[in-house]
């Protein structure tokens, strides 16, 4: 499966306008980004290392197709290629790396994704 091809298509018209506009807000420092958005009812986003090293994630499952139910964890890479769209969109400039922790799926907690940006 396309997990690459899929993601965008599931957040460039609905979840990537958002962030975009709240990354704007934030001076389009991540850091800042983290402090003022970071804690929202659908994502988490938190300063691990000022400008390099992040925790993203989700305090739950919100992919629509996962909660449908019948999905491996290894559907999770959709929503790691999801935040990588997204991030790439947000800092063109920046290599971003994005990996995944935990997810509800793989029987985690919550969904928890390692960011580094060079």
């Amino acid at each position: 499966m396309d997990y690459r091809t899929k993601a965008i298509n599931c957040v460039k018209d609905t979840v990537l306008p958002v962030i975009m506009q709240w990354f704007r807000e934030s001076d389009c420092d991540l850091d800042i980004y983290c402090q003022k958005y970071g804690e929202t009812e659908f994502s988490y986003a938190k300063v691990i290392e000022k400008g390099h090293i992040y925790e993203m994630g989700y305090p739950r499952c919100v992919c629509p197709e996962a909660l449908a139910g019948g999905k491996e964890a290894s559907f999770c890479e959709c929503s790691r290629q999801s935040m990588i769209y997204v991030l790439e969109n947000m800092m063109p400039e920046k290599h971003i790396e994005v990996e995944i922790i935990e997810t509800v799926l793989s029987g985690g907690e919550k969904c928890r994704f390692r960011v580094s940006v060079e």
